[in-house]
Protein backbone atom coordinates (compact mmCIF):
# COMPACT_ATOMS: atom_id res chain seq x y z
CA UNK A 1 0.00 0.00 0.00
CA UNK A 2 2.79 2.21 1.17
CA UNK A 3 4.63 1.48 -2.36
CA UNK A 4 1.50 2.33 -4.56
CA UNK A 5 1.07 5.69 -2.21
CA UNK A 6 4.91 6.53 -2.94
CA UNK A 7 4.45 5.69 -6.96
CA UNK A 8 1.01 8.19 -7.23
CA UNK A 9 3.28 10.62 -5.43
CA UNK A 10 6.07 10.68 -7.55
CA UNK A 11 3.81 11.06 -10.57
CA UNK A 12 2.12 13.81 -9.75
CA UNK A 13 5.47 15.41 -8.45
CA UNK A 14 7.31 14.54 -11.80
CA UNK A 15 3.49 16.17 -13.99
CA UNK A 16 3.95 19.44 -12.00
CA UNK A 17 7.01 19.39 -13.02
CA UNK A 18 6.55 18.90 -17.02
CA UNK A 19 3.87 21.45 -16.75
CA UNK A 20 5.99 24.26 -14.58
CA UNK A 21 8.80 23.65 -17.21
CA UNK A 22 6.33 24.07 -20.35
CA UNK A 23 7.73 26.72 -22.79
CA UNK A 24 3.95 28.70 -22.08
CA UNK A 25 5.92 29.77 -18.69
CA UNK A 26 8.98 31.16 -20.47
CA UNK A 27 8.53 33.60 -22.96
CA UNK A 28 10.07 36.64 -24.34
CA UNK A 29 8.44 39.81 -22.22
CA UNK A 30 9.47 43.53 -21.39
CA UNK A 31 8.98 45.64 -18.28
CA UNK A 32 10.17 48.72 -17.08
CA UNK A 33 12.73 49.56 -14.53
CA UNK A 34 10.34 51.67 -12.53
CA UNK A 35 7.33 52.99 -14.92
CA UNK A 36 7.08 53.83 -18.04
CA UNK A 37 5.08 57.00 -18.30
CA UNK A 38 2.92 58.56 -21.15
CA UNK A 39 4.90 61.26 -22.51
CA UNK A 40 7.87 60.36 -20.28
CA UNK A 41 11.55 58.07 -20.85
CA UNK A 42 12.17 55.16 -19.48
CA UNK A 43 14.61 52.04 -18.98
CA UNK A 44 13.13 49.24 -20.07
CA UNK A 45 14.18 45.14 -19.75
CA UNK A 46 13.80 42.85 -22.43
CA UNK A 47 14.09 39.31 -20.46
CA UNK A 48 14.60 36.29 -22.38
CA UNK A 49 14.51 32.91 -21.25
CA UNK A 50 16.53 30.05 -22.73
CA UNK A 51 14.13 27.44 -23.52
CA UNK A 52 16.48 24.67 -24.77
CA UNK A 53 18.57 22.01 -22.96
CA UNK A 54 20.65 21.20 -25.54
CA UNK A 55 21.31 25.11 -27.20
CA UNK A 56 22.25 28.33 -26.19
CA UNK A 57 20.01 31.53 -27.17
CA UNK A 58 22.79 33.47 -29.49
CA UNK A 59 20.12 36.90 -31.02
CA UNK A 60 17.62 38.39 -29.88
CA UNK A 61 15.93 40.72 -32.64
CA UNK A 62 13.37 43.74 -30.92
CA UNK A 63 11.43 45.74 -33.25
CA UNK A 64 10.13 48.62 -32.23
CA UNK A 65 6.39 49.69 -33.27
CA UNK A 66 5.86 52.62 -36.57
CA UNK A 67 2.79 53.02 -35.32
CA UNK A 68 3.87 54.81 -32.10
CA UNK A 69 7.51 55.78 -33.28
CA UNK A 70 9.80 56.19 -30.29
CA UNK A 71 12.38 59.14 -31.03
CA UNK A 72 15.45 58.05 -28.63
CA UNK A 73 16.41 54.29 -28.42
CA UNK A 74 19.60 54.15 -26.74
CA UNK A 75 20.53 50.36 -25.61
CA UNK A 76 23.05 49.81 -22.48
CA UNK A 77 26.11 48.09 -23.68
CA UNK A 78 26.35 44.53 -22.83
CA UNK A 79 29.77 42.19 -22.52
CA UNK A 80 29.15 39.75 -24.53
CA UNK A 81 27.47 40.99 -26.91
CA UNK A 82 27.07 43.22 -30.22
CA UNK A 83 24.18 45.51 -30.61
CA UNK A 84 22.82 47.24 -33.66
CA UNK A 85 20.30 49.63 -33.73
CA UNK A 86 18.61 50.23 -37.16
CA UNK A 87 16.21 53.83 -38.40
CA UNK A 88 14.46 53.52 -40.80
CA UNK A 89 12.16 56.17 -43.18
CA UNK A 90 8.47 56.00 -41.56
CA UNK A 91 5.93 55.48 -44.08
CA UNK A 92 4.38 58.09 -43.13
CA UNK A 93 5.81 61.47 -41.05
CA UNK A 94 3.90 61.59 -37.71
CA UNK A 95 4.39 64.59 -35.23
CA UNK A 96 5.88 64.01 -31.65
CA UNK A 97 5.74 65.79 -29.38
CA UNK A 98 5.41 69.31 -31.91
CA UNK A 99 7.83 67.74 -34.19
CA UNK A 100 7.29 66.06 -37.36
CA UNK A 101 8.94 62.51 -37.17
CA UNK A 102 9.95 61.26 -40.93
CA UNK A 103 12.24 58.47 -39.43
CA UNK A 104 12.74 56.20 -36.35
CA UNK A 105 14.28 53.15 -34.32
CA UNK A 106 12.71 49.84 -36.20
CA UNK A 107 14.96 47.30 -34.57
CA UNK A 108 17.40 46.76 -31.98
CA UNK A 109 19.52 43.07 -32.48
CA UNK A 110 21.91 41.86 -29.91
CA UNK A 111 24.16 39.04 -31.97
CA UNK A 112 26.35 36.97 -29.10
CA UNK A 113 30.19 37.33 -29.35
CA UNK A 114 30.25 34.26 -27.14
CA UNK A 115 28.41 31.58 -25.60
CA UNK A 116 25.43 33.81 -25.69
CA UNK A 117 22.19 32.87 -23.23
CA UNK A 118 22.97 29.29 -21.89
CA UNK A 119 20.13 26.73 -20.96
CA UNK A 120 18.96 27.08 -17.48
CA UNK A 121 19.28 30.77 -17.76
CA UNK A 122 17.95 33.84 -18.89
CA UNK A 123 19.05 37.99 -19.55
CA UNK A 124 17.61 41.06 -19.51
CA UNK A 125 18.72 43.38 -22.18
CA UNK A 126 17.74 46.93 -21.62
CA UNK A 127 17.18 49.71 -23.53
CA UNK A 128 16.34 53.43 -22.87
CA UNK A 129 13.40 54.79 -24.37
CA UNK A 130 11.61 58.29 -25.19
CA UNK A 131 9.67 60.06 -25.45
CA UNK A 132 6.72 57.73 -24.81
CA UNK A 133 3.85 58.06 -27.35
CA UNK A 134 1.20 59.97 -25.14
CA UNK A 135 -2.36 58.42 -27.04
CA UNK A 136 -1.42 54.79 -26.34
CA UNK A 137 -2.38 52.76 -23.00
CA UNK A 138 0.43 49.89 -24.46
CA UNK A 139 3.36 49.19 -27.02
CA UNK A 140 3.62 45.86 -28.65
CA UNK A 141 7.47 44.66 -29.07
CA UNK A 142 7.71 41.94 -31.95
CA UNK A 143 10.57 39.65 -30.94
CA UNK A 144 12.49 36.61 -32.52
CA UNK A 145 15.08 34.58 -30.94
CA UNK A 146 17.16 32.84 -32.59
CA UNK A 147 19.24 29.47 -31.03
CA UNK A 148 22.99 28.24 -31.59
CA UNK A 149 21.20 25.03 -33.24
CA UNK A 150 19.30 27.48 -36.14
CA UNK A 151 16.11 27.26 -34.63
CA UNK A 152 14.30 31.14 -34.58
CA UNK A 153 11.45 31.70 -32.21
CA UNK A 154 9.12 34.49 -33.61
CA UNK A 155 7.53 35.94 -30.29
CA UNK A 156 5.45 38.18 -32.91
CA UNK A 157 1.87 37.18 -32.25
CA UNK A 158 -0.62 39.77 -30.86
CA UNK A 159 -3.18 39.12 -27.64
CA UNK A 160 -6.62 39.48 -28.84
CA UNK A 161 -9.60 40.42 -27.13
CA UNK A 162 -11.39 37.65 -25.26
CA UNK A 163 -9.45 34.92 -26.86
CA UNK A 164 -6.91 32.53 -25.14
CA UNK A 165 -2.89 33.78 -24.90
CA UNK A 166 -1.59 33.00 -28.09
CA UNK A 167 1.54 30.53 -28.78
CA UNK A 168 3.79 32.84 -28.97
CA UNK A 169 3.38 36.27 -27.96
CA UNK A 170 5.12 39.13 -28.46
CA UNK A 171 6.43 41.62 -25.68
CA UNK A 172 3.59 44.19 -24.55
CA UNK A 173 4.71 47.31 -22.54
CA UNK A 174 1.89 48.94 -20.74
CA UNK A 175 2.13 52.86 -20.02
CA UNK A 176 1.38 53.87 -16.97
CA UNK A 177 -0.56 57.67 -16.77
CA UNK A 178 1.33 60.79 -17.72
CA UNK A 179 2.74 63.10 -14.97
CA UNK A 180 1.22 65.90 -13.99
CA UNK A 181 3.03 68.02 -16.07
CA UNK A 182 3.06 65.42 -18.90
CA UNK A 183 6.90 64.60 -18.75
CA UNK A 184 8.65 62.58 -17.08
CA UNK A 185 12.10 63.91 -16.55
CA UNK A 186 13.09 64.87 -13.44
CA UNK A 187 13.39 68.40 -12.21
CA UNK A 188 15.41 69.82 -9.46
CA UNK A 189 13.04 70.39 -6.84
CA UNK A 190 12.40 66.77 -7.04
CA UNK A 191 15.93 65.57 -7.49
CA UNK A 192 16.73 67.41 -3.83
CA UNK A 193 13.63 66.21 -2.99
CA UNK A 194 15.20 62.63 -3.19
CA UNK A 195 18.43 63.70 -1.72
CA UNK A 196 16.72 65.25 1.02
CA UNK A 197 14.36 61.14 1.41
CA UNK A 198 17.66 59.33 1.02
CA UNK A 199 19.57 61.59 4.17
CA UNK A 200 16.67 61.34 6.04
CA UNK A 201 16.45 57.33 5.08
CA UNK A 202 20.26 56.85 5.61
CA UNK A 203 19.67 58.44 9.10
CA UNK A 204 16.69 56.05 10.70
CA UNK A 205 18.58 53.47 9.28
CA UNK A 206 21.63 54.31 11.53
CA UNK A 207 19.16 54.77 14.06
CA UNK A 208 16.93 51.85 13.94
CA UNK A 209 20.55 49.67 13.53
CA UNK A 210 20.76 48.80 17.60
CA UNK A 211 17.54 48.36 17.93
CA UNK A 212 18.19 45.71 14.98
CA UNK A 213 20.90 44.67 16.81
CA UNK A 214 19.21 44.19 19.92
CA UNK A 215 16.19 42.08 18.36
CA UNK A 216 18.67 39.44 16.37
CA UNK A 217 20.71 39.34 20.31
CA UNK A 218 17.15 38.01 21.54
CA UNK A 219 15.97 35.96 18.97
CA UNK A 220 19.11 33.99 19.12
CA UNK A 221 19.00 33.61 23.16
CA UNK A 222 15.49 32.77 22.63
CA UNK A 223 16.43 30.16 19.68
CA UNK A 224 19.29 28.84 22.65
CA UNK A 225 16.61 28.37 25.11
CA UNK A 226 14.04 26.61 23.32
CA UNK A 227 16.75 24.30 22.17
CA UNK A 228 17.76 23.74 26.07
CA UNK A 229 14.43 23.20 27.06
CA UNK A 230 14.05 20.11 24.37
CA UNK A 231 17.23 18.66 25.42
CA UNK A 232 16.10 18.63 29.68
CA UNK A 233 13.01 17.28 28.18
CA UNK A 234 14.64 14.61 26.38
CA UNK A 235 16.61 13.86 29.13
CA UNK A 236 14.21 13.77 31.84
CA UNK A 237 12.19 10.93 29.61
CA UNK A 238 15.09 8.92 29.52
CA UNK A 239 15.95 9.38 32.90
CA UNK A 240 12.33 8.51 33.70
CA UNK A 241 12.32 5.43 31.34
CA UNK A 242 15.63 3.81 32.62
CA UNK A 243 14.10 4.17 36.43
CA UNK A 244 11.13 2.35 35.25
CA UNK A 245 13.48 -0.19 33.53
CA UNK A 246 15.38 -0.52 36.54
Amino acid sequence: MKASRLAAAGAVAASAVVVLSSPAFAHVGVQPEGTAAKGGYAVVDFKVPNERDDASTTKLEVNFPTDHPIASVMPEPMAGWDIKVTTSDLDKPVELHGKQISEAVTKVTWTATGDGIKAGFFQKFPVSVGALPEDADELVFKAIQTYSDKEVVRWIEEQQEGAEEPENPAPVLTLSAAAEDGHAHDTAATAGATEEASDAEAAAAETAAPADSSDTTARVLGVVGIVVGVLGVAYGVLAGRRRTDA
